[in-house]
């Protein structure tokens, strides 16, 4: 537990310390780009502090001077904190909208350009996820995506959500598949406790909607790319 403490503690004692100075500077000038610096070093620190090993492989593929849809499988809480720093550049994600209905946190999400998703299957709803996620990529902002829409219990790769393959087929925006693997068992789902692992990042080649027929084609290639960086248990 005390990895977890160290954690969320860094963040907080750290997060809080910069939101007094960074977001009332986002507010004003309107650029978040020290306030994105800001949580993405704390986030490293944190994880360095609480002894939480990343290792990353693949930098090297990621397009340079493109707004890119990285496309991830999720098993755990600590993915989004662990890989939102390895990605070069600035970078957006889709967030529960009740998340940004958290006082100051939520107002910083809002200030990072973070795209807000409704859960309730209207198709309304999506399309304003789609619209949002459109402009993010046009202010030349990567954008993450959990392509599964939900953290797998046993670490197995599940089903992917058709809609993020729709925004990519709609924007053109590269596809760079994402493998992590090792946080599985590290932060289970439905726990709090951090046990002693590594998470392992795995960047794949950028997949060009525009080479394939269909989003389902696109779909298939971004779940064969990122089932190839995981262990064979978890390939689904």
């Amino acid at each position: 537990m005390i990895r977890s403490l160290i954690l969320v503690g860094t963040i907080v004692a750290l997060g809080a310390a910069s939101a007094v100075v960074l977001i009332p500077l986002a507010a004003i000038t309107g650029d978040a780009t020290s306030l994105y610096n800001a949580a993405v070093t704390i986030l490293r620190l944190s994880f360095r502090w609480a002894r939480i090993p990343v290792e990353t492989e693949g930098l090297e593929r990621v397009p340079a001077r493109r707004a890119c849809l990285f496309m991830a499988n999720h098993v755990s809480n600590l993915d989004p904190p662990a890989l939102i720093p390895r990605i070069p550049g600035r970078t957006s994600a889709f967030l529960k909208r009740s998340l940004m209905r958290i006082p100051v946190l939520g107002y910083g999400f809002k200030l990072g350009d973070f795209v807000p998703v409704n859960r309730d299957g209207r198709v309304e709803s999506a399309q304003q996820s789609v619209a949002a996620a459109r402009r993010v990529l046009e202010k030349g902002l990567h954008l993450l995506i959990f392509v599964e829409g939900t953290r797998s219990r046993d670490g197995s790769l599940l089903p992917f959500k058709k809609g993020p393959f729709y925004l990519a087929m709609e924007t053109d925006a590269p596809c760079v598949p994402v493998s992590i693997h090792g946080t599985e068992t590290m932060m289970a789902k439905g726990s709090l406790r951090i046990q002693p692992g590594t998470a392992h990042i795995v960047f794949h080649d950028p997949l060009e909607p525009g080479d394939y027929l269909t989003r389902e084609d696109l779909m298939e290639a971004v779940r064969a790319a990122i089932a190839s960086g995981l262990p064979e248990r978890m390939r689904g």
